[in-house]
């Protein structure tokens, strides 16, 4: 048992029978009445995020987890699957819990965020940047390559995602998978 001046991002708790992760939180101290904590819970295992005040001192119940590494492997209608590099052990889940599943690309290494009593999963998460190859993107006209101008392309796993101008078909790019924004061009 914890109570809310325990709590912290990416904390993970039982509330009304699920299991959530604190995505922000802000403990509130006004000047007249009592403390509260202001969280955003992002559900587990439907992947809303809904908003919730504690009141201070509020006993929760914490939910001790375990992060491990996966590789994905490939993915069907509704489930992706993933193998344990150390194990071999397969596992799958359902592609809802992956938050921008558009940038999975196969043998990609993934974070399984695992529930550790009950040993099942319960999110995963993709590393914070991605080098992706543009397999298409309309051409820059020409002296139009030196302003900001944002054009879309599209990667290797078929998302879309705005790059500048001067970026070319095969080249490789450095995205961040939270946002899908561009954040460079690499060196093959």
């Amino acid at each position: 048992m914890a109570t809310t001046s325990d709590i912290r991002k990416g904390m993970c708790l039982e509330h009304n029978g699920h299991t959530y992760i604190i995505v922000e939180f802000q403990h509130v101290k006004p000047g007249k009445g009592n403390a509260f904590v202001r969280t955003k819970l992002k559900n587990l295992t439907n992947g809303k995020v809904v908003d919730y005040t504690f009141p201070a001192g509020h006993k929760i119940q914490d939910v001790r987890v375990e992060r491990r590494k996966y590789q994905y492997l490939y993915d069907d209608e509704d489930r992706l699957y993933f193998m344990n590099n150390d194990t071999y052990e397969q596992i799958d889940v359902l592609k809802e819990m992956l938050d921008n599943v558009q940038f999975l690309k196969e043998g990609m290494d993934v974070e399984v965020l695992f529930h550790a009593e009950k040993e099942i999963p319960l999110s995963c998460s993709l590393p914070q940047y991605i080098i992706l190859e543009v397999t298409e993107v309309e051409p820059g006209a020409k002296g139009n390559t030196a302003t900001n101008t944002l054009t879309p392309a599209t990667v290797e796993t078929g998302a879309e995602v705005r790059v500048p101008l001067f970026i070319k078909e095969g080249d490789l790019i450095r995205i961040e998978s939270e946002t899908g924004a561009y954040m460079e061009r690499m060196k093959k």
